[in-house]
């Protein structure tokens, strides 16, 4: 059994409507800037010829509220993030990698409300063979714009239903392992919301790119490839149930994949998440596995509803109950 995430080991309709990509988005937004304090936030600025010379000097000494700008550069450090409601930002190319806290990731966020944006975060081991570019222990947390390379997860989030995750226009590559659980592009435990859109997952390692126990997943206009030598089993699972929308992206299953019975998966290990919709919308997926696979493999109750997606190869539209529609 895989190791659970959190163990020691129309525009205005869209804006009203919660459920939503753009009005879970705004929902979210509007959470984290209510629960600012009324504090004047600091500005510390994290790089080599600075006094905070190390993100893990600007974790130990922020508070509430406080913007971290890291200037570019290569940092082999880790940081623990206890604040509330930080912005923690890279400034041109910052690279941050080889090193984990608390044998967990190179960041480690305990506090709510906190925005990562223009990192990249690479090359994370742990003892247990989980180690993460980030690890989300708090509640609320926002990627941009930031990189994932060859960790073994990259962003491995506990659960928490209160928790909301947000990850926009970022690019995960070469993550993943199994030695012997398995570790993921992304592995996102029981929260309420994940969110993934516009980015990019390229190669992962046996584990699936997306792995979601979130009460609701939404996945919009996204790429997700294994390409020639990716060996990634599933390109999102969802093993719990839950609701799950797809809309616009595009998903490659490669001749190296650990798993040709699908590209998308929901429910094989429990339908302990209500599945309260379940919609694929106009996404392109191609199959270079050499032999039928499944687009969707539904194992819930909950008949699925596939409009406007494109198929390349030998590829099988549904498997389990609902219906495909040109």
């Amino acid at each position: 059994m895989p190791i659970q995430p959190g163990s020691t080991k129309s525009r205005s309709r869209a804006i009203a409507d919660p459920k939503s990509p753009f009005g879970a988005a705004i929902a979210l937004a509007a959470l984290f800037l209510f629960a600012a304090p009324d504090a004047i936030a600091r500005t510390l600025i994290v790089g080599p010829e600075r006094p905070l010379k190390l993100p893990s000097a600007a974790a130990a000494t922020a508070k509430d509220g406080d913007i971290i700008l890291i200037e570019q550069g290569r940092y082999t450090d880790c940081a623990v993030w206890r604040a509330n409601n930080l912005l923690i930002e890279g400034r041109g190319d910052v690279v941050i990698r080889d090193k984990v806290c608390e044998d967990k990731a190179i960041f480690v966020t305990k506090g709510a409300n906190i925005t990562v944006r223009g990192i990249e975060f690479a090359h994370a081991r742990s003892e247990d063979h989980i180690g993460a570019g980030i690890r989300v222990e708090g509640v609320n947390l926002i990627v941009e714009n930031s990189r994932f390379t060859d960790n073994e997860n990259g962003i491995l989030a506990g659960g928490n239903p209160r928790s909301r995750i947000l990850i926009r226009g970022s690019i995960f590559t070469r993550n993943g392992k199994c030695d012997p659980d398995c570790a993921h592009g992304i592995y996102i435990g029981a929260v309420g919301l994940l969110q993934v859109s516009n980015s990019i997952f390229l190669q992962q390692n046996v584990g699936h790119h997306i792995k979601s126990r979130a009460a609701r997943t939404e996945i919009i206009g996204n790429t997700i490839r294994d390409g020639p030598a990716g060996t990634a089993s599933f390109a999102v699972d969802l093993p719990d149930g839950g609701t799950l929308v797809m809309r616009g992206n595009v998903i490659e299953k490669g001749p190296m994949t650990e798993n040709k019975v699908a590209a998308v998966s929901i429910g094989e290990e429990s339908k302990r998440n209500p599945t309260a919709e379940l919609i694929l919308d106009r996404n392109t997926f191609t199959n270079n596995v050499g032999e039928p696979t499944a687009f969707l493999r539904n194992q819930t109750a909950t008949p699925a509803r596939l409009t406007g997606n494109l198929f390349t190869g030998r590829v099988i539209p549904l498997a389990g109950p609902g219906t495909v529609l040109p």
